[in-house]
């Protein structure tokens, strides 16, 4: 079942201005998902993915768990993507790995953080973000689930530039 604060939730964070998700409904099922989805799983990490997190100049932290020589995105492409994220406690606020359904959305209309960081990987790579609350929802966060000033985590699976 979609939550508001999923994708609903890292489009409005952009401004994005789909009527669906500003006036609080479902966000839209993915359209043309093309093939059945990969089999993903969160857990399966390169041997010699790094521990340590990178930092960006914008404070992104990130670490390259699969690596991948597929295409990488622009801000300007879409992007068809698993993920989870989670609170700095561990408390996961969404999962499309739960869901059982990877999402389709611009890369320039989410969050920041993803924006920034999706651009770092190619199709098929994974990659865990550590994104500070001004490259997330900022001081309002995302009620009820993501208070205001939070960091946010993800593990995100790019599976296809489109």
């Amino acid at each position: 079942m979609w939550r508001r604060w999923s994708l609903a939730g890292l489009l409005l964070a952009a401004g994005c201005s789909e009527p669906q998700a500003q006036n609080g409904a479902n966000p839209p099922v993915p359209t043309a998902p093309g093939p059945a989805a990969p089999k993903s799983d969160p857990n399966l990490v390169d041997a010699d993915a790094p521990e340590e997190f990178t930092a960006t100049a914008s404070g992104l932290k990130y670490r390259i768990r699969r690596k991948s020589e597929g295409r990488k995105p622009t801000a300007a492409n879409s992007v068809y993507a698993h993920y989870k994220g989670w609170l700095d406690d561990g408390k996961e606020f969404d999962s499309s790995y739960k869901r059982g359904q990877p999402i389709e959305f611009p890369l320039g209309r989410v969050i920041p953080g993803w924006t920034e960081g999706l651009q770092l990987i190619g199709e098929g790579g994974m990659i865990e973000l550590e994104i500070p609350s001004d490259l997330g929802y900022g001081p309002n966060g995302m009620p009820p689930d993501i208070p205001g000033g939070a960091t946010l985590h993800f593990i995100v699976e790019l599976l296809e530039v489109r």
